[in-house]
């Protein structure tokens, strides 16, 4: 099978404004792909609004949508205004991650309510909806932790809360499988993943229901 072309395919990235996030949605808008771009809070706006005019200044389409993905009805709304703009959508990326480094005897339920919510409620019903309406042969990848392989302490509710979407990887990939839809997840270290997720929702799409650590060497397993 040859490379795969992204012009003209609609990607849509949760987290998108910035970071990881916003130099996925730089790096596709090189490639001709139309752009469908979730930020959560104000504190993200300019920096959205930059990645926003990088993407328009490569030639390609794309547009802000800014929402709290823990209330789920969010993620539909940003799914479907996708849909309506575009008429599809062919690849499903979730950024979205919060990390607490603290004690566990520190940490309090409210912490935990938030870190769970966001970490992990958010990457479930993103699947969900990404299952629900990407096209077929879609490409859906989701953001872990390195830290998933590692013996360590303070990191509780982070990794605690990243570890499920492990198995809501593989769940996802068995049963979206019989639409051609590929379901990964990438678990970082302090380095530049962008290259593998971009690989793996274009070429690597025979690669699925797979955690890849991609550390340098960090964390194995």
């Amino acid at each position: 099978m040859g490379k795969i072309d992204l012009k003209d395919k609609v990607v849509l990235i949760a987290g998108g404004g910035k970071n990881l996030g916003g130099l996925l949605s730089r790096n596709f808008a090189t490639k001709g792909a139309k752009l469908a771009i979730h930020y959560n809070s104000d504190s993200s706006k300019a920096a959205s609004e930059e990645t926003l005019a990088a993407v328009k200044a490569a030639g390609a389409d794309g547009f802000l949508y800014q929402a709290d993905l823990t209330k789920v009805e969010n993620i539909t709304k940003f799914f479907d205004k996708t849909i309506a703009k575009y008429g599809g959508i062919d690849v499903a990326i979730n950024t979205v991650g919060m990390v607490l480094k603290k004690p566990y005897l520190e940490t309090s339920e409210e912490e935990y309510d938030t870190m769970f919510a966001i970490n992990s409620k958010v990457a479930y019903f993103f699947i969900k909806e990404a299952g629900a309406k990407l096209n077929d042969n879609g490409k859906l990848c989701t953001i872990v932790t390195s830290l998933l392989a590692a013996y360590t302490g303070l990191y509780s509710t982070y990794a605690g809360a990243k570890a499920p979407v492990e198995h809501f990887t593989r769940m996802a990939s068995k049963e979206f499988g019989n639409r051609n839809i590929s379901v990964t997840a990438v678990a970082p270290g302090p380095m530049d993943i962008a290259p593998l997720v971009e690989f793996l929702v274009t070429d690597g799409w025979w690669i699925t229901g797979q955690t890849i650590f991609a550390n340098g060497g960090y964390t194995t397993r």
